[in-house]
Protein backbone atom coordinates (compact mmCIF):
# COMPACT_ATOMS: atom_id res chain seq x y z
CA UNK A 1 0.00 0.00 0.00
CA UNK A 2 1.71 3.07 -1.20
CA UNK A 3 0.98 6.52 -0.16
CA UNK A 4 0.91 10.11 -0.35
CA UNK A 5 2.14 13.54 -1.09
CA UNK A 6 0.49 14.51 -4.33
CA UNK A 7 -0.41 10.94 -5.05
CA UNK A 8 -0.94 8.64 -2.12
CA UNK A 9 -1.76 9.74 1.56
CA UNK A 10 0.18 8.93 4.74
CA UNK A 11 -0.93 5.79 6.45
CA UNK A 12 -2.01 7.43 9.72
CA UNK A 13 -4.30 9.85 7.89
CA UNK A 14 -5.36 7.00 5.66
CA UNK A 15 -6.46 4.87 8.59
CA UNK A 16 -8.55 7.73 9.96
CA UNK A 17 -10.08 8.23 6.53
CA UNK A 18 -10.67 4.50 6.17
CA UNK A 19 -12.36 4.34 9.56
CA UNK A 20 -14.82 6.92 8.35
CA UNK A 21 -15.32 5.09 5.05
CA UNK A 22 -15.73 1.72 6.74
CA UNK A 23 -18.42 3.22 8.94
CA UNK A 24 -20.18 4.23 5.73
CA UNK A 25 -19.53 0.84 4.12
CA UNK A 26 -20.21 -1.50 6.98
CA UNK A 27 -21.25 1.00 9.62
CA UNK A 28 -23.51 0.57 12.58
CA UNK A 29 -26.09 -2.18 12.26
CA UNK A 30 -29.04 -0.96 10.17
CA UNK A 31 -32.52 -0.82 11.63
CA UNK A 32 -34.32 -4.17 11.65
CA UNK A 33 -36.78 -3.02 8.97
CA UNK A 34 -33.91 -2.77 6.50
CA UNK A 35 -31.97 -5.84 7.53
CA UNK A 36 -34.27 -8.33 5.85
CA UNK A 37 -34.13 -6.47 2.54
CA UNK A 38 -30.37 -6.00 2.91
CA UNK A 39 -29.81 -9.71 3.52
CA UNK A 40 -31.83 -10.58 0.42
CA UNK A 41 -29.72 -8.12 -1.59
CA UNK A 42 -26.52 -9.69 -0.23
CA UNK A 43 -27.86 -13.15 -1.01
CA UNK A 44 -28.70 -12.17 -4.58
CA UNK A 45 -25.28 -10.61 -5.12
CA UNK A 46 -23.43 -13.40 -3.35
CA UNK A 47 -24.82 -15.97 -5.79
CA UNK A 48 -23.77 -13.74 -8.68
CA UNK A 49 -20.44 -15.54 -9.19
CA UNK A 50 -22.37 -18.81 -9.56
CA UNK A 51 -24.51 -17.26 -12.28
CA UNK A 52 -21.51 -15.62 -13.93
CA UNK A 53 -19.96 -18.78 -15.36
CA UNK A 54 -20.02 -18.05 -19.07
CA UNK A 55 -16.23 -18.26 -19.21
CA UNK A 56 -14.13 -21.00 -17.67
CA UNK A 57 -11.34 -19.81 -15.39
CA UNK A 58 -7.93 -20.39 -16.97
CA UNK A 59 -5.49 -20.56 -14.06
CA UNK A 60 -2.63 -21.48 -16.39
CA UNK A 61 -3.08 -18.25 -18.34
CA UNK A 62 -3.33 -16.26 -15.10
CA UNK A 63 -0.11 -17.89 -13.84
CA UNK A 64 1.81 -17.09 -17.02
CA UNK A 65 0.60 -13.49 -17.02
CA UNK A 66 1.33 -12.94 -13.33
CA UNK A 67 5.01 -13.67 -13.94
CA UNK A 68 5.13 -11.41 -17.00
CA UNK A 69 4.20 -8.49 -14.76
CA UNK A 70 7.53 -8.58 -12.93
CA UNK A 71 9.33 -7.99 -16.24
CA UNK A 72 7.28 -4.80 -16.70
CA UNK A 73 8.54 -3.56 -13.31
CA UNK A 74 12.23 -4.17 -13.92
CA UNK A 75 14.69 -1.35 -13.40
CA UNK A 76 18.17 -1.42 -14.87
CA UNK A 77 19.62 -2.96 -18.04
CA UNK A 78 17.06 -5.39 -19.43
CA UNK A 79 18.26 -8.86 -20.51
CA UNK A 80 18.23 -10.30 -24.03
CA UNK A 81 15.28 -12.55 -23.15
CA UNK A 82 13.05 -9.72 -21.90
CA UNK A 83 9.50 -10.66 -22.93
CA UNK A 84 7.77 -7.36 -22.16
CA UNK A 85 9.01 -5.49 -25.21
CA UNK A 86 7.44 -2.09 -24.53
CA UNK A 87 9.97 -1.62 -21.71
CA UNK A 88 13.63 -0.63 -22.20
CA UNK A 89 16.71 0.08 -20.05
CA UNK A 90 16.25 2.61 -17.23
CA UNK A 91 17.93 3.82 -14.05
CA UNK A 92 21.38 3.02 -15.42
CA UNK A 93 23.13 5.57 -13.20
CA UNK A 94 21.40 4.58 -9.95
CA UNK A 95 23.86 4.89 -7.06
CA UNK A 96 26.45 6.76 -9.14
CA UNK A 97 26.29 9.90 -6.99
CA UNK A 98 26.97 7.81 -3.89
CA UNK A 99 29.74 5.79 -5.53
CA UNK A 100 27.84 2.51 -5.42
CA UNK A 101 26.24 0.35 -8.13
CA UNK A 102 22.50 0.28 -7.44
CA UNK A 103 21.38 -0.53 -10.98
CA UNK A 104 18.58 -3.09 -11.12
CA UNK A 105 15.77 -4.17 -8.82
CA UNK A 106 12.10 -3.36 -9.19
CA UNK A 107 9.86 -0.32 -9.34
CA UNK A 108 7.19 -1.20 -6.81
CA UNK A 109 4.14 0.25 -8.55
CA UNK A 110 3.24 2.94 -11.10
CA UNK A 111 6.15 5.24 -10.29
CA UNK A 112 9.94 4.92 -10.39
CA UNK A 113 11.21 4.98 -6.82
CA UNK A 114 12.92 1.78 -5.71
CA UNK A 115 11.54 1.25 -2.20
CA UNK A 116 13.45 -1.44 -0.29
CA UNK A 117 10.78 -2.69 2.11
CA UNK A 118 8.02 -3.58 -0.37
CA UNK A 119 10.62 -4.89 -2.84
CA UNK A 120 12.02 -7.25 -0.20
CA UNK A 121 8.54 -8.43 0.79
CA UNK A 122 7.75 -9.09 -2.89
CA UNK A 123 10.86 -11.30 -3.18
CA UNK A 124 10.07 -13.09 0.08
CA UNK A 125 6.59 -13.91 -1.19
CA UNK A 126 7.82 -15.01 -4.63
CA UNK A 127 10.33 -17.28 -2.90
CA UNK A 128 7.77 -18.69 -0.45
CA UNK A 129 5.36 -19.36 -3.29
CA UNK A 130 8.05 -21.35 -5.14
CA UNK A 131 9.01 -23.25 -1.96
CA UNK A 132 5.39 -24.30 -1.39
CA UNK A 133 4.28 -24.86 -4.99
CA UNK A 134 7.46 -25.53 -6.98
CA UNK A 135 6.15 -28.77 -8.46
CA UNK A 136 2.90 -27.21 -9.65
CA UNK A 137 4.69 -24.17 -11.13
CA UNK A 138 7.18 -26.48 -12.90
CA UNK A 139 4.42 -28.67 -14.35
CA UNK A 140 2.81 -25.52 -15.72
CA UNK A 141 6.11 -24.64 -17.43
CA UNK A 142 6.66 -21.42 -15.50
CA UNK A 143 9.36 -22.33 -12.95
CA UNK A 144 12.19 -20.73 -14.94
CA UNK A 145 10.27 -17.43 -15.10
CA UNK A 146 9.52 -17.59 -11.38
CA UNK A 147 13.22 -18.10 -10.59
CA UNK A 148 14.14 -15.19 -12.88
CA UNK A 149 11.65 -12.94 -11.06
CA UNK A 150 13.21 -13.82 -7.70
CA UNK A 151 16.80 -13.45 -8.92
CA UNK A 152 16.13 -10.01 -10.42
CA UNK A 153 15.35 -8.88 -6.88
CA UNK A 154 18.08 -10.76 -5.01
CA UNK A 155 20.81 -9.66 -7.45
CA UNK A 156 19.86 -6.10 -6.53
CA UNK A 157 19.88 -6.82 -2.78
CA UNK A 158 23.41 -8.23 -3.05
CA UNK A 159 24.51 -4.95 -4.65
CA UNK A 160 22.59 -2.88 -2.07
CA UNK A 161 24.21 -4.68 0.88
CA UNK A 162 27.64 -3.08 0.46
CA UNK A 163 29.05 -3.99 3.89
CA UNK A 164 27.79 -5.98 6.90
CA UNK A 165 26.10 -2.99 8.53
CA UNK A 166 25.10 -0.98 5.44
CA UNK A 167 22.02 -1.57 3.30
CA UNK A 168 20.93 0.87 0.60
CA UNK A 169 17.24 1.28 1.27
CA UNK A 170 15.84 3.50 -1.47
CA UNK A 171 16.72 5.07 -4.80
CA UNK A 172 14.81 8.22 -5.76
CA UNK A 173 12.28 10.00 -3.61
CA UNK A 174 8.52 9.97 -3.80
CA UNK A 175 7.93 13.71 -3.72
CA UNK A 176 9.97 14.65 -6.80
CA UNK A 177 9.03 11.40 -8.55
CA UNK A 178 5.31 12.07 -8.16
CA UNK A 179 5.74 15.56 -9.57
CA UNK A 180 6.55 14.02 -12.96
CA UNK A 181 4.67 11.69 -15.30
CA UNK A 182 7.38 10.09 -17.44
CA UNK A 183 8.42 6.75 -18.84
CA UNK A 184 11.19 5.18 -16.75
CA UNK A 185 13.43 5.37 -19.83
CA UNK A 186 13.14 9.19 -19.76
CA UNK A 187 13.55 9.78 -16.01
CA UNK A 188 14.74 13.27 -15.05
CA UNK A 189 13.82 13.01 -11.36
CA UNK A 190 16.25 12.71 -8.47
CA UNK A 191 17.96 9.34 -8.16
CA UNK A 192 19.52 10.09 -4.81
CA UNK A 193 20.05 6.92 -2.79
CA UNK A 194 19.39 6.47 0.94
CA UNK A 195 20.82 3.88 3.29
CA UNK A 196 20.51 2.38 6.74
CA UNK A 197 23.62 1.78 8.83
CA UNK A 198 24.82 1.66 12.45
CA UNK A 199 23.98 5.34 13.00
CA UNK A 200 20.70 5.19 11.09
CA UNK A 201 19.30 1.74 11.84
CA UNK A 202 16.36 0.09 10.14
CA UNK A 203 15.67 -3.29 11.72
CA UNK A 204 12.41 -3.71 9.80
CA UNK A 205 14.10 -3.27 6.42
CA UNK A 206 17.15 -5.36 7.42
CA UNK A 207 14.87 -8.10 8.80
CA UNK A 208 12.68 -8.25 5.69
CA UNK A 209 15.65 -8.22 3.33
CA UNK A 210 17.23 -11.01 5.40
CA UNK A 211 13.96 -12.95 5.09
CA UNK A 212 13.91 -12.43 1.31
CA UNK A 213 17.49 -13.62 0.85
CA UNK A 214 17.10 -16.57 3.23
CA UNK A 215 13.89 -17.70 1.49
CA UNK A 216 15.54 -17.28 -1.93
CA UNK A 217 18.55 -19.29 -0.73
CA UNK A 218 16.18 -22.24 -0.17
CA UNK A 219 14.78 -21.80 -3.69
CA UNK A 220 18.24 -21.90 -5.33
CA UNK A 221 19.80 -24.51 -3.04
CA UNK A 222 19.71 -27.36 -5.58
CA UNK A 223 19.88 -25.55 -8.90
CA UNK A 224 22.48 -22.90 -8.01
CA UNK A 225 24.22 -23.87 -4.73
CA UNK A 226 26.93 -21.20 -4.97
CA UNK A 227 24.36 -18.44 -5.38
CA UNK A 228 22.26 -19.94 -2.60
CA UNK A 229 25.25 -19.85 -0.25
CA UNK A 230 25.95 -16.22 -1.17
CA UNK A 231 22.36 -15.24 -0.43
CA UNK A 232 22.49 -17.01 2.92
CA UNK A 233 25.69 -15.21 3.85
CA UNK A 234 24.05 -11.84 3.16
CA UNK A 235 20.87 -12.87 4.98
CA UNK A 236 22.77 -13.81 8.14
CA UNK A 237 24.76 -10.55 8.14
CA UNK A 238 21.64 -8.47 7.58
CA UNK A 239 19.77 -10.19 10.39
CA UNK A 240 22.66 -9.64 12.81
CA UNK A 241 22.84 -5.99 11.75
CA UNK A 242 19.09 -5.47 12.20
CA UNK A 243 19.07 -7.19 15.59
CA UNK A 244 22.16 -5.46 16.98
CA UNK A 245 21.29 -1.92 15.86
CA UNK A 246 17.58 -1.69 16.49
CA UNK A 247 15.34 1.03 15.13
CA UNK A 248 12.54 1.76 12.66
CA UNK A 249 13.86 2.61 9.22
CA UNK A 250 11.28 5.34 8.58
CA UNK A 251 12.41 7.22 11.71
CA UNK A 252 15.97 7.31 10.44
CA UNK A 253 15.10 7.87 6.79
CA UNK A 254 12.33 10.46 6.76
CA UNK A 255 12.03 10.47 2.96
CA UNK A 256 10.08 7.20 3.10
CA UNK A 257 7.61 8.20 5.82
CA UNK A 258 4.80 9.38 3.54
CA UNK A 259 5.04 6.31 1.33
CA UNK A 260 6.06 3.13 3.14
CA UNK A 261 6.01 3.97 6.83
CA UNK A 262 6.65 0.99 9.10
CA UNK A 263 3.47 1.23 11.16
CA UNK A 264 3.91 -2.23 12.71
CA UNK A 265 7.48 -1.47 13.82
CA UNK A 266 10.42 -3.82 13.38
CA UNK A 267 9.75 -6.66 15.82
CA UNK A 268 7.63 -8.65 13.37
CA UNK A 269 10.39 -8.41 10.72
CA UNK A 270 13.06 -9.60 13.17
CA UNK A 271 10.98 -12.66 14.10
CA UNK A 272 10.13 -13.22 10.43
CA UNK A 273 13.78 -12.94 9.35
CA UNK A 274 14.89 -15.32 12.11
CA UNK A 275 12.29 -17.92 11.16
CA UNK A 276 13.27 -17.81 7.50
CA UNK A 277 16.93 -18.20 8.52
CA UNK A 278 15.97 -21.23 10.60
CA UNK A 279 14.19 -22.71 7.57
CA UNK A 280 17.27 -22.03 5.42
CA UNK A 281 19.98 -23.20 7.86
CA UNK A 282 18.31 -25.56 10.36
CA UNK A 283 20.42 -23.72 12.94
CA UNK A 284 18.70 -23.90 16.33
CA UNK A 285 19.85 -20.42 17.36
CA UNK A 286 17.37 -18.86 14.93
CA UNK A 287 14.49 -20.99 16.20
CA UNK A 288 15.43 -20.11 19.78
CA UNK A 289 15.26 -16.43 18.78
CA UNK A 290 11.70 -16.94 17.50
CA UNK A 291 10.75 -18.84 20.68
CA UNK A 292 12.51 -16.61 23.22
CA UNK A 293 11.18 -13.37 21.70
CA UNK A 294 7.71 -14.72 20.95
CA UNK A 295 6.02 -12.80 23.75
CA UNK A 296 8.03 -9.57 23.96
CA UNK A 297 8.05 -9.10 20.17
CA UNK A 298 4.34 -9.76 19.80
CA UNK A 299 4.61 -13.01 17.86
CA UNK A 300 2.27 -14.79 20.24
CA UNK A 301 0.45 -11.63 21.27
CA UNK A 302 -0.83 -9.98 18.12
CA UNK A 303 -3.99 -11.45 16.62
CA UNK A 304 -4.14 -10.04 13.11
CA UNK A 305 -6.69 -9.70 10.31
CA UNK A 306 -4.16 -8.67 7.63
CA UNK A 307 -0.85 -9.79 6.20
CA UNK A 308 1.13 -7.27 4.16
CA UNK A 309 4.45 -5.65 3.25
CA UNK A 310 4.26 -3.89 6.64
CA UNK A 311 2.61 -6.43 8.97
CA UNK A 312 4.25 -9.87 8.95
CA UNK A 313 2.71 -11.46 12.05
CA UNK A 314 0.10 -13.66 10.31
CA UNK A 315 2.69 -15.15 7.91
CA UNK A 316 5.14 -15.67 10.76
CA UNK A 317 2.47 -17.35 12.90
CA UNK A 318 1.45 -19.73 10.12
CA UNK A 319 5.07 -20.71 9.47
CA UNK A 320 5.60 -21.31 13.20
CA UNK A 321 2.37 -23.33 13.48
CA UNK A 322 3.56 -25.70 10.76
CA UNK A 323 6.60 -26.61 12.90
CA UNK A 324 4.35 -28.32 15.45
CA UNK A 325 4.01 -31.52 13.44
CA UNK A 326 7.75 -32.20 13.55
CA UNK A 327 8.93 -34.32 16.47
CA UNK A 328 12.12 -32.29 16.96
CA UNK A 329 10.07 -29.21 17.89
CA UNK A 330 8.18 -30.86 20.76
CA UNK A 331 10.26 -29.09 23.39
CA UNK A 332 8.93 -25.75 22.10
CA UNK A 333 5.38 -27.07 21.85
CA UNK A 334 3.79 -24.58 24.27
CA UNK A 335 5.12 -21.51 22.47
CA UNK A 336 4.44 -22.93 19.02
CA UNK A 337 0.85 -23.66 20.12
CA UNK A 338 0.50 -19.98 21.02
CA UNK A 339 1.77 -19.06 17.57
CA UNK A 340 -0.73 -21.51 16.09
CA UNK A 341 -3.59 -19.98 18.07
CA UNK A 342 -2.86 -16.56 16.57
CA UNK A 343 -2.41 -18.06 13.09
CA UNK A 344 -5.82 -19.67 13.37
CA UNK A 345 -7.36 -16.38 14.51
CA UNK A 346 -6.21 -14.85 11.20
CA UNK A 347 -7.49 -17.76 9.12
CA UNK A 348 -10.83 -17.94 10.94
CA UNK A 349 -11.30 -14.17 10.58
CA UNK A 350 -10.90 -14.53 6.80
CA UNK A 351 -13.41 -17.39 6.81
CA UNK A 352 -15.91 -15.34 8.86
CA UNK A 353 -15.82 -17.93 11.65
CA UNK A 354 -14.37 -15.90 14.53
CA UNK A 355 -16.37 -14.67 17.46
CA UNK A 356 -16.88 -11.00 16.57
CA UNK A 357 -13.58 -10.15 14.82
CA UNK A 358 -13.89 -11.13 11.19
CA UNK A 359 -12.65 -9.50 8.02
CA UNK A 360 -15.39 -7.49 6.31
CA UNK A 361 -16.62 -8.65 2.91
CA UNK A 362 -18.15 -6.82 0.00
CA UNK A 363 -21.68 -7.86 -1.07
CA UNK A 364 -20.03 -9.91 -3.84
CA UNK A 365 -17.95 -11.82 -1.28
CA UNK A 366 -14.51 -10.19 -1.56
CA UNK A 367 -12.47 -9.71 1.59
CA UNK A 368 -12.25 -5.99 2.31
CA UNK A 369 -9.62 -4.63 4.70
CA UNK A 370 -9.34 -1.01 3.55
CA UNK A 371 -10.16 1.16 0.59
CA UNK A 372 -6.59 1.80 -0.55
CA UNK A 373 -5.18 -1.02 -2.69
CA UNK A 374 -7.37 -3.61 -0.98
CA UNK A 375 -6.34 -6.42 -3.36
CA UNK A 376 -2.94 -6.72 -1.66
CA UNK A 377 -4.72 -8.14 1.41
CA UNK A 378 -6.88 -10.45 -0.71
CA UNK A 379 -3.90 -11.98 -2.51
CA UNK A 380 -1.92 -12.55 0.71
CA UNK A 381 -5.01 -14.08 2.35
CA UNK A 382 -5.56 -16.41 -0.61
CA UNK A 383 -1.93 -17.51 -0.34
CA UNK A 384 -1.93 -18.16 3.42
CA UNK A 385 -5.27 -19.98 3.26
CA UNK A 386 -3.97 -22.19 0.43
CA UNK A 387 -0.73 -22.96 2.27
CA UNK A 388 -2.58 -23.84 5.48
CA UNK A 389 -5.10 -25.95 3.59
CA UNK A 390 -2.22 -28.07 2.25
CA UNK A 391 -0.72 -28.27 5.74
CA UNK A 392 -4.00 -29.54 7.24
CA UNK A 393 -4.43 -32.08 4.44
CA UNK A 394 -0.89 -33.42 4.86
CA UNK A 395 -1.13 -33.58 8.66
CA UNK A 396 -4.72 -34.90 8.71
CA UNK A 397 -6.00 -32.04 10.86
CA UNK A 398 -8.78 -29.46 10.85
CA UNK A 399 -8.81 -25.75 11.57
CA UNK A 400 -10.57 -24.94 14.85
CA UNK A 401 -12.64 -21.73 14.80
CA UNK A 402 -15.28 -20.30 17.15
CA UNK A 403 -17.80 -21.10 14.43
CA UNK A 404 -16.77 -24.76 14.36
CA UNK A 405 -13.98 -26.80 12.78
CA UNK A 406 -13.13 -26.34 9.12
CA UNK A 407 -11.55 -28.93 6.84
CA UNK A 408 -8.87 -28.28 4.24
CA UNK A 409 -11.35 -28.42 1.35
CA UNK A 410 -13.50 -25.61 2.71
CA UNK A 411 -10.43 -23.43 3.31
CA UNK A 412 -9.13 -24.01 -0.20
CA UNK A 413 -12.63 -23.46 -1.58
CA UNK A 414 -12.76 -20.04 0.02
CA UNK A 415 -9.28 -19.14 -1.27
CA UNK A 416 -10.47 -20.19 -4.73
CA UNK A 417 -13.53 -17.93 -4.42
CA UNK A 418 -11.25 -14.96 -3.79
CA UNK A 419 -9.06 -15.82 -6.78
CA UNK A 420 -12.10 -16.34 -9.00
CA UNK A 421 -13.44 -12.96 -7.93
CA UNK A 422 -10.10 -11.41 -8.95
CA UNK A 423 -10.33 -13.16 -12.33
CA UNK A 424 -13.82 -11.93 -13.17
CA UNK A 425 -16.46 -13.75 -11.13
CA UNK A 426 -17.74 -10.55 -9.56
CA UNK A 427 -20.60 -8.05 -9.92
CA UNK A 428 -18.54 -5.88 -12.32
CA UNK A 429 -17.69 -8.83 -14.62
CA UNK A 430 -14.19 -7.36 -14.41
CA UNK A 431 -10.89 -9.21 -14.16
CA UNK A 432 -8.66 -7.24 -11.80
CA UNK A 433 -5.62 -9.08 -13.15
CA UNK A 434 -4.67 -6.86 -16.09
CA UNK A 435 -4.56 -8.61 -19.45
CA UNK A 436 -6.57 -11.60 -18.27
CA UNK A 437 -10.04 -12.30 -19.67
CA UNK A 438 -12.21 -10.18 -21.97
CA UNK A 439 -12.60 -7.22 -19.59
CA UNK A 440 -9.91 -5.76 -17.33
CA UNK A 441 -8.72 -2.28 -16.25
CA UNK A 442 -7.55 -0.41 -19.34
CA UNK A 443 -6.36 2.78 -17.64
CA UNK A 444 -3.98 1.48 -15.00
CA UNK A 445 -2.27 4.22 -12.97
CA UNK A 446 1.22 3.48 -14.31
CA UNK A 447 3.58 5.90 -16.00
CA UNK A 448 5.29 3.49 -18.39
CA UNK A 449 2.11 1.74 -19.47
CA UNK A 450 0.17 4.97 -20.02
CA UNK A 451 2.69 6.62 -22.39
CA UNK A 452 3.68 5.48 -25.87
CA UNK A 453 6.41 2.82 -25.70
CA UNK A 454 10.06 3.90 -25.87
CA UNK A 455 10.57 1.25 -28.54
CA UNK A 456 7.90 2.92 -30.71
CA UNK A 457 8.86 6.51 -30.00
CA UNK A 458 12.35 7.25 -28.71
CA UNK A 459 11.65 10.98 -28.58
CA UNK A 460 12.19 12.39 -25.08
CA UNK A 461 9.04 12.98 -23.03
CA UNK A 462 9.67 15.56 -20.31
CA UNK A 463 8.62 15.68 -16.67
CA UNK A 464 5.30 17.49 -17.09
CA UNK A 465 4.78 16.55 -20.74
CA UNK A 466 3.42 13.22 -19.59
CA UNK A 467 0.79 14.95 -17.48
CA UNK A 468 -0.06 17.33 -20.34
CA UNK A 469 -0.36 14.73 -23.09
CA UNK A 470 -0.93 11.31 -21.54
CA UNK A 471 -2.17 11.28 -17.95
CA UNK A 472 -5.63 12.76 -18.61
CA UNK A 473 -6.38 10.88 -21.83
CA UNK A 474 -9.69 9.00 -21.96
CA UNK A 475 -8.22 6.34 -24.25
CA UNK A 476 -6.90 3.06 -22.78
CA UNK A 477 -3.20 2.85 -21.97
CA UNK A 478 -1.13 2.19 -25.11
CA UNK A 479 0.74 -0.61 -23.27
CA UNK A 480 -1.06 -3.39 -21.39
CA UNK A 481 0.48 -4.01 -17.96
CA UNK A 482 -0.09 -7.76 -18.21
CA UNK A 483 -0.31 -9.62 -14.90
CA UNK A 484 -0.67 -6.56 -12.70
CA UNK A 485 -3.19 -6.89 -9.88
CA UNK A 486 -4.75 -3.45 -9.40
CA UNK A 487 -6.06 -2.03 -6.12
CA UNK A 488 -9.53 -3.30 -6.95
CA UNK A 489 -13.13 -2.41 -6.12
CA UNK A 490 -14.50 -0.55 -3.12
CA UNK A 491 -16.49 -2.06 -0.27
CA UNK A 492 -19.62 -2.19 -2.45
CA UNK A 493 -17.89 -3.95 -5.39
CA UNK A 494 -17.75 -0.72 -7.42
CA UNK A 495 -14.73 0.04 -9.60
CA UNK A 496 -13.94 3.13 -11.67
CA UNK A 497 -11.40 2.55 -14.43
CA UNK A 498 -9.65 5.92 -14.46
CA UNK A 499 -5.92 6.66 -14.38
CA UNK A 500 -6.49 9.33 -11.72
CA UNK A 501 -8.28 6.83 -9.47
CA UNK A 502 -4.98 5.50 -8.08
CA UNK A 503 -6.60 3.95 -4.99
CA UNK A 504 -8.25 1.42 -7.30
CA UNK A 505 -6.23 1.40 -10.54
CA UNK A 506 -2.62 1.34 -9.32
CA UNK A 507 -0.97 -2.06 -9.13
CA UNK A 508 1.98 -3.16 -6.97
CA UNK A 509 4.49 -6.01 -7.17
CA UNK A 510 3.43 -7.32 -3.75
CA UNK A 511 -0.18 -7.63 -4.94
CA UNK A 512 0.69 -10.15 -7.65
CA UNK A 513 3.55 -12.06 -5.96
CA UNK A 514 1.42 -14.19 -3.56
CA UNK A 515 -0.88 -15.32 -6.38
CA UNK A 516 1.79 -17.06 -8.47
CA UNK A 517 1.72 -20.28 -6.45
CA UNK A 518 -2.03 -20.14 -5.81
CA UNK A 519 -2.70 -20.03 -9.56
CA UNK A 520 -0.41 -23.05 -10.00
CA UNK A 521 -2.15 -24.96 -7.19
CA UNK A 522 -5.63 -24.24 -8.59
CA UNK A 523 -4.43 -25.25 -12.08
CA UNK A 524 -3.28 -28.59 -10.65
CA UNK A 525 -6.65 -29.03 -8.94
CA UNK A 526 -8.53 -28.36 -12.18
CA UNK A 527 -6.34 -30.86 -13.99
CA UNK A 528 -6.96 -33.48 -11.30
CA UNK A 529 -10.70 -32.87 -11.41
CA UNK A 530 -10.71 -33.19 -15.20
CA UNK A 531 -8.69 -36.41 -14.95
CA UNK A 532 -11.04 -37.84 -12.32
CA UNK A 533 -14.12 -36.96 -14.37
CA UNK A 534 -12.57 -38.52 -17.46
CA UNK A 535 -12.00 -41.78 -15.56
CA UNK A 536 -15.54 -41.98 -14.14
CA UNK A 537 -17.33 -45.18 -15.23
CA UNK A 538 -20.22 -44.63 -17.63
CA UNK A 539 -23.56 -44.94 -15.87
CA UNK A 540 -26.85 -45.38 -17.71
CA UNK A 541 -29.25 -42.51 -17.14
CA UNK A 542 -33.00 -42.92 -17.03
Amino acid sequence: MKSSTGELGNRGELMAMEKKQQHQCYGAAPKPTFRFAKHWAVLMISIFPILNTGLAVDYGDALKKSLLYFESQRSGRLPYNQRVTWRHHSGLTDGLEQGVDLVGGYYDAGDHVKFGLPMAFTVTMLSWTVIEFQHQIAVAGELEHALEAIKWGTDYFIKAHTSPNVLWAEVGDGDTDHYCWQRPEDMTTSRQAYRIDENNPGSDLAGETAAAMAAASIVFKKTNPHYSHLLLHHAQQLFEFGDKYRGKYDENMGVVKSYYASVSGYKDELLWGALWLYKATDNEKYLEYVINNAHCFGGTGWAMEEFSWDVKYAGLQIMAAKLLVEEKHREHGDTLEQYRSKAEHYLCSCLNKNNGTNVNRTPGGLLHIRQWNNMQYVSTAAFLLTVYSDFLLNSNQKLKCHGGSVDHEEILGFAKSQVDYILGSNPMNMSYLVGYGPKYPARVHHRGASIVSYRENKGFIGCTQGYDNWYGREEPNPNVLVGALVGGPDCQDNFTDQRSNYMQTEACTYNTAPLVGVFAKLLQMEGQKSHDNHNQPLVASY
